[in-house]
C-alpha cells in the first residue's frame, strides 16, 4: 500500500502524509450516513482536510473497508488485491484534487486509476 501512495504522489507532484484505515462495514456505514447522508456501506470514503484547520504537510484520510472491497471484486470479476489497490488509487485522487461529479470529471479520474494501475502491477 505504501508503494501505492508514493507512486501516485510522486507522479501527481504532491507532498505530505495521507492516512489510510481500513474499518468494518457498520463503522464505514455510520461514517457514510454521518457525513454523506447515505446510510449504507460503501468501499471507500475519502476526508480532507478540514479549511479550520488546515495542515499543509497533511492530504487527508483514506478510509477503506476491506469487507466491501472483496465483495465488489468478486462483482467486477477481479482480485482482491487488485480491487484494494483501484480504491485506494481512487480515494489518493480525490486527496489531490480529482473529482467525479461530470461525466468529463469522471472519465478523467477513471483514465488516471487505469493508468496508476498500470504502473504498480
Amino acid at each position: 500500500m505504501k508503494k501505492v501512495v508514493e507512486r501516485v504522489l510522486k507522479k501527481e507532484k504532491k507532498e505530505g502524509d495521507l492516512s489510510v484505515v481500513f474499518i468494518k462495514p457498520k463503522s464505514i456505514q455510520n461514517l457514510n450516513k454521518k457525513f454523506l447522508g447515505k446510510n449504507r456501506v460503501t468501499d471507500i470514503l475519502v476526508f480532507g482536510q478540514s479549511p479550520e484547520f488546515k495542515f499543509p504537510e497533511e492530504l487527508g484520510e483514506v478510509v477503506i473497508c476491506p469487507k466491501q472491497v472483496k465483495k465488489n471484486a468478486k462483482r467486477f470479476s477481479t482480485e482482491f488485491e487488485k480491487e484494494l489497490t483501484k480504491v485506494l488509487i481512487h480515494g489518493i485522487l480525490h486527496l489531490v484534487g480529482y473529482n467525479h461529479k461530470k461525466s468529463k470529471e469522471i472519465k478523467k479520474m477513471e483514465k488516471k486509476e487505469n493508468f496508476y494501475l498500470g504502473l504498480i502491477k
